[in-house]
């Protein structure tokens, strides 16, 4: 009975993180560029109380019996399927289409810069592309922080990174300047830090490492960019409300079990009046 008891409470702990993942999936349903998460369970190692006895000739053989001791959470995925996308025609609004992250950072930033999928950028008093934190864009191919040259009056962003400009004449050329992209082996490692912002660890690329590449990349497989468009968050709120129903019921029949295990402990100590 006491078994019982620690199983309902491991349980209960279960969906509550459970409950508190689905919360934050729904809290951020229309946040530019998240990636919802979920949580898979584990059981917990269970009690032996006979082993295993092979065949003889005489007797066959029997099997072990054992008892489960509850439930614990096994891991807290991140889900990086593609959100949909929404047209803003706004030129510094930036969209992933595919594999991929932006970069972006300080200028004298000493560590890697931060992942993101929020393509939400604009330009500063001093024509730098920053996302809304002010942190700046990274080129592509070790080029720095995307600087828009003052000669240019107006500019678009090309599928393969590329930032076309047009100067006061009228005439359209190259800045140079090219939109940097991130790939990575394994985006559930990375490390969300708010804001949007992802940090690289050594379980999503191989040594932690990180190169801010070219887009459309058919040797590494990154994505295009599309200007004029933003990611929207790719929780479903349909799965997430059905997912929320089971957690409820589950967290429910975990208490059943306490309360019934409470009442038969208590019809124990009944029996001495």
């Amino acid at each position: 009975m006491l078994r019982s008891l620690y199983s309902g409470v491991s349980g209960m702990r279960g969906f509550q993180t459970k409950l508190d993942v689905i919360g934050n999936n729904i809290a951020n349903v229309n946040t530019i560029g998240f990636k919802g998460g979920r949580v898979m369970f584990k059981d917990i190692l269970s009690q032996t109380v006979s082993g295993v006895s092979a065949a003889d000739d005489n007797r066959g053989g029997v099997n072990a019996q054992q008892v489960g001791l509850g439930v614990a959470v096994a891991a807290i995925d991140t889900v990086h399927t593609a959100g949909s996308a929404m047209t803003t025609n706004v030129v510094t609004d930036l969209r992933v289409n595919g594999d991929g992250f932006f970069a972006v950072g300080t200028t004298g930033q000493t560590d890697a810069p931060y992942l993101t999928r929020s393509g939400n950028f604009t330009l500063d008093a001093s024509r730098n592309l920053v996302n809304a934190e002010g942190l700046h864009v990274m080129g592509a191919d070790g080029g720095g922080p995307i600087i828009i040259p003052d000669e240019v009056v107006s500019f678009s962003i090309a599928q393969n990174g590329d930032i076309i400009g047009v100067n006061a004449s009228g005439v359209t050329a190259a800045t140079g300047q090219k939109i940097g992209i991130v790939k990575v082996v394994n985006p559930s490692g990375l490390e969300k830090i708010g804001g949007n912002l992802y940090q690289m660890t050594s379980n999503a690329n191989p040594g932690g490492d990180l190169v801010v590449g070219a887009p459309a990349n058919p040797d590494t497989g990154t994505g295009t960019i599309i200007s004029g468009q933003l990611e929207m968050s790719n929780v479903d709120l349909t799965g997430e409300f059905t997912e929320m129903i089971i957690t409820q019921r589950g967290f429910q029949a975990n208490s059943r079990i306490i309360t019934t295990s409470d009442e038969i402990l208590q019809e124990v100590v009944n029996l001495k009046r």
